[in-house]
């Protein structure tokens, strides 16, 4: 177990039910393996909600609002959309790169995995765009390390609500709605 999925038993102790997925088959739908942290995250936490604010996109999420494969589909279609009218953050005009998202907010932000090629999926650094804005901010850490760390306030986003962290962390599984 990673050291940031501990740290995240500090702010939300780990649901009953651990959840398991088929990653080959996850895998093999998105053309990349993912991280390792991230698996875990899943497996311990599932789809999520952090603090009301944070939602952890689950492959086959109960809630089909938050699964990983489908935004990752919609987003790369979507992104393509945009470079043709705003510019690439730097860290993607490296020939290969691209962005996959693993968690959204309320306020339409995404957070996503910065994919370079050569890189393997455990090297997958973080980034952050505004939902309506071109501005972008890279975090050199892993998924659950920016979340982790975003919770516990070591790691602060420009970009993300002003609200998030929470003083007072809240946690909740996505389930079918």
């Amino acid at each position: 177990m990673t050291s940031a999925i501990t740290r995240l038993f500090d702010v939300a102790p780990a649901p009953s039910e651990p959840r398991q997925k088929d990653w080959d088959e996850v895998e093999r739908s998105l053309g990349v393996e993912l991280p390792a942290d991230y698996k875990e995250l899943i497996r311990v936490y599932g789809g999520s909600n952090w603090d009301d604010y944070l939602y952890v996109l689950e492959p086959g999420c109960p809630n089909e609002n938050y699964d990983l494969i489908e935004w990752a589909e919609y987003q790369a279609e979507d992104l393509e959309d945009l470079w043709e009218f705003e510019k690439k953050p730097a860290e993607l005009e490296i020939e290969g790169s691209r962005v996959i998202p693993w968690a959204t907010t309320d306020n339409g932000e995404f957070v996503y995995w910065l994919v370079w090629p050569g890189l393997e999926p455990d090297q997958w650094t973080v980034m952050v765009n505004e939902a309506r804005g071109g501005r972008w901010e890279h975090f050199p850490v892993s998924c659950t390390q920016f979340l982790a760390s975003s919770l516990d306030g070591e790691l602060r986003s420009n970009i993300l609500s002003s609200l998030f962290p929470r003083a007072t962390h809240e946690f909740r599984q996505l389930g079918a709605i």
